[in-house]
């Protein structure tokens, strides 16, 4: 991705800050803001962070003119130009540059906790974001290097998809359904269509419907008496009148 050298971002602005002049660094343990004079500033005015490209750019302005007091270039934080003293999170120890090759370390300070952390979180978010966009262009880069797999069909070339769950139709066709409506076949020995007899080759009688028969038949005539089928019985009884 290409960068747009030209537009400058602003990352941070604090209305007042103070510069103070700081001794040599007497030991490698790192600056201490008591070693200074806290109640005599030498510079008070407004900070910015700008931002250009990859760099940042911390810039002491004048509060009421804006004319450039100093601003001291940042290529990677943390690093040598921007330090945090070992006494204080509102004190920090920035490197100055005149644009002809001349550099000096001078003490910033900041009246309020919140005004130091906004300053610190600025630099941090502003390098976050250029480690990102290099590890953006290296994953693009090694993409673009990289031979592109070719997933297209060459000439001839089938593809077979196999589909499973699903039953093959039988060659017959449906299976016929059985007959009388799901009746179980007749034992051996029994033709299809009759009727088993008791045991003991009896029939039972039906009774149940004889009686009921005689109970609904309330209005029906008394059925006349039907002769004799014994032929002699009429002599016989004229014989004993």
């Amino acid at each position: 991705m290409a960068e747009d050298n030209s537009y400058e971002s602003m990352l941070c602005v604090k209305p007042e800050v103070h510069v103070y002049r700081i001794p040599p660094r007497a030991t490698n343990r790192g600056y201490r803001a008591a070693d200074w004079k806290l109640d005599e500033p030498a510079w008070s005015g407004r900070m910015k962070i700008t931002a250009k490209g990859k760099m940042a750019f911390i810039k002491l302005e004048d509060k009421n003119t804006g004319e450039l007091f100093a601003q001291a270039p940042v290529e990677q934080y943390p690093g040598c130009v921007v330090e945090a003293v070992t006494d204080s999170s509102r004190y920090f120890v920035i490197r100055i540059e005149d644009g002809n090759g001349r550099h000096a370390f001078i003490g910033l300070g900041f009246a309020d906790r919140g005004d130091s952390f906004d300053f610190n979180v600025a630099l941090q978010d502003h390098f976050k974001w250029v480690k990102q966009e290099g590890e953006f262009a290296k994953m693009e880069a090694s993409q673009s290097a990289a031979p592109k797999l070719d997933l297209s069909f060459k000439e001839g070339q089938t593809i077979k998809i196999s589909i499973g769950n699903i039953k093959k139709k039988e060659a017959g066709g449906a299976k016929p359904r059985p007959m009388g409506g799901g009746l179980l076949p007749p034992p051996p020995g029994v033709k299809a269509g009759g009727i088993i007899p008791p045991p003991g080759g009896q029939q039972m009688a039906p009774a149940a419907q004889t009686n009921a028969a005689a109970l609904l038949d309330f209005g029906s005539p008394v059925p006349a008496p039907q002769p004799s089928s014994d032929m002699w019985g009429d002599f016989t009884s004229a014989g004993s009148k």
